[in-house]
């Protein structure tokens, strides 16, 4: 696990701060601010990433570059906020004495929990913008903490919105809860942070619902075993986040999200613990376990799991394959997906997202596909998935299938267009830290569809938000799509899309812009026919999709299992459904635009 150390120097005078991270050491500058009763590294309040972290000289020059080619006269660039840039009011309820020593209320722990990290989110902050701050910010060490805490909530009216590793790009954590409640916490599980036992006969483990993605991982290596569930926000996210919002990780086809990895679960509610059975499968009726996942904190706090592991790989094989068209790469895809080969990575990217990356001389869409297993070598699949992709009229060069196992694979004398597209993906996020504060709007929205309707959905997503972006700003954006899953049914279109929202420093006509724009895309994912999320949940900001998607018959039945679960409806209120005899609304950042 993590080894989180913190040492305060003074050196020549002045205060200095180091943190220890998985044996990396940080110095991190101007601390002497931020009070909190977090043990993890200081969190980035305002963006993405620990406060330590920065951009290399690379990649600032890169930014750079992106900002001059979008915005060639320059413009004005805005400061990410401090600290004491920010004047919340005080919490409207005071902390019990017997809650003292694991709930904060200081300014920095309350505005690390006030967002989560969606591109509205950071551009609240760096707005100053904090207009629903959790009077408290709980940070219990045990179960009966927790029932303690529920106990309280439900007593004084307060909502209580568990935080998980606070990486939500939908408005899930966020406190904004309308005028029924007196006051709000946030609820962060970082103490339950173990691996409890490991059943190396079953190879499962019973892990803690507040452990971060790399400490999970760092723990079962020593067993030899992985999870391997990697979504984009893995470092900062944890199991019971992904459990509650039906996470999608690193598999592109059959284990696409956590659902497949959930063998039980343990949840605590305000009506008491339910916790389901150990089972590899079971036909005992509705599973309490499916409606824990996906429930985003509305019914109770997830704090274990049993979860199935798998063996870490050994044998793997790689390849990039060019298409003349995207829609040339859709059929491939189709064709492999419905081949029963399950390739653990198989992303289509389409000109657009080949263009802006750089991925290629040429204009043309790209496959990046990929094979593992703990158990045998994966070649034959490749070689079967490349036969079908070039059915399909596919190119690729033989030299550049990269296979690798227990030995160690041949070095790579050059990065390949998929390297390039990977490590941009992963660092992204930091990316948009900096290019918020410069006025350019970056975001993504994600869906899934039938094979059938997949053209329709994709020509008319891209038109529809090309006109909107049009309309918005006299110029043309760029939008672009890429396959982050694939199903023998359908694929999961995942779209980014790059405009200037302003030049001037106005970041308010920024966020109206933002939000225009991701009505629109709410808006077209379902009336094209595909989910308002196939992996970023529903939070506050994709209800308004949710509504339209599911009926009210079934959303008036969840609403009742909740009440069962959380009579006085405290926990995430405002997410999808309104509590039984509460109307919260539509709440979070898209209030204005339903």
């Amino acid at each position: 696990m993590s080894d989180y150390s913190t040492w305060y120097i003074n050196s020549h005078g002045s205060t200095v701060n180091i943190v220890q991270i998985n044996k990396t050491v940080y110095r991190i500058e101007n601390m002497t601010q931020l009070e909190t009763m977090s043990e993890r590294p200081p969190l980035r309040f305002w963006g993405w990433g620990y406060d330590s972290e920065q951009l290399s000289e690379e990649e600032d020059t890169l930014i750079d570059a992106m900002v001059q080619m979008l915005i060639p006269e320059g413009g004005v660039e805005v400061s990410p906020p401090q600290v004491e840039d920010f004047d919340l009011p005080a919490p409207r309820l005071p902390v019990p004495e017997q809650f003292q020593s694991y709930v904060s209320t200081t300014q920095y722990d309350r505005l690390v929990h006030s967002y989560g990290k969606s591109y509205a989110d950071m551009l609240r902050m760096f707005l100053r913008d904090v207009q629903h701050a959790p009077d408290w910010v709980a940070f219990p060490k045990s179960e009966s903490d927790i029932s303690d805490i529920i106990k309280y909530a439900e007593a004084h009216n307060m909502a209580v919105i568990p935080f998980g590793g606070g990486t939500s790009v939908c408005g899930g954590v966020e406190a904004d809860v309308g005028e029924q409640y007196v006051a709000t916490i946030s609820l962060d599980l970082q103490h339950f942070n173990r691996i409890l036992e490991v059943d190396t006969k079953s190879r499962t483990a019973l892990i803690e619902g507040g452990m971060l993605g790399p400490d999970l991982e760092a723990g079962l290596k020593e067993y030899g075993y992985t999870l391997r569930h990697f979504p984009q926000s893995f470092r900062f996210s944890t199991l019971g986040g992904w459990i509650a919002t039906r996470a999608g990780g690193h598999f592109a086809t059959l284990y696409t999200h956590i659902d497949d990895f959930v063998e039980s679960t343990r949840v605590v509610t305000p009506s008491g613990v339910m916790e389901s059975r150990r089972l590899p499968g079971s036909g005992a009726g509705p599973s309490p376990d499916r409606m824990v996942i996906g429930s985003e904190g509305t019914l109770g706090v997830i704090t274990q799991a049993w979860v199935r592991l798998q063996q870490r790989p050994i044998w793997k094989v790689s390849a990039t394959v060019t298409f003349s068209t995207m829609k040339q790469g859709v059929e491939a895809v189709r064709l492999i997906s419905q081949a029963g080969l399950f390739p653990s990575n198989c992303r289509l990217l389409d000109e657009m997202e080949v263009q802006w990356n750089g991925l290629a001389d040429k204009a043309c869409a790209m496959l990046v596909l990929g094979f593992e297993s703990a158990d045998h070598p994966v070649n034959a699949a490749m070689d079967r998935a490349l036969a079908i992709a070039s059915n399909a009229g596919g190119e690729y060069q033989s030299e550049e299938v990269v296979y690798a196992s227990e030995k160690p694979a041949p070095e790579k004398t050059s990065e390949t267009g998929a390297d390039t597209w990977r490590n941009a993906f992963i660092r992204m996020p930091y990316y948009r830290n900096k290019l918020i504060g410069r006025g350019i709007i970056a975001d993504t929205f994600e869906t899934a569809i039938t094979w059938d309707k997949f053209e329709s959905l994709y020509t008319g997503v891209k038109a529809g938000i090309q006109k909107a972006i049009v309309e918005l700003t006299g110029a043309e954006g760029m939008v672009s799509c890429r396959f982050t899953h694939i199903y023998p049914d359908g694929p999961a279109p995942y779209f980014t899309f790059f405009l200037v929202g302003d030049t001037t420093g106005d970041l308010q006509e920024v966020l109206n812009k933002w939000r225009t724009i991701k009505a629109v895309a709410n808006e077209l994912v379902i009336s094209l026919g595909g989910t308002a999320t196939h992996h970023h949940a529903i939070g506050r900001d994709h209800r308004s999709g949710y509504e339209q998607q599911t009926s009210d018959l079934f959303r008036h039945a969840f609403a009742a299992a909740k009440a069962a679960l959380d009579p006085q409806g405290i926990f995430n209120p405002g997410v999808l459904i309104d509590p039984q005899g509460k109307s919260v609304g539509i709440t979070g950042i898209m209030k204005d635009k339903q």
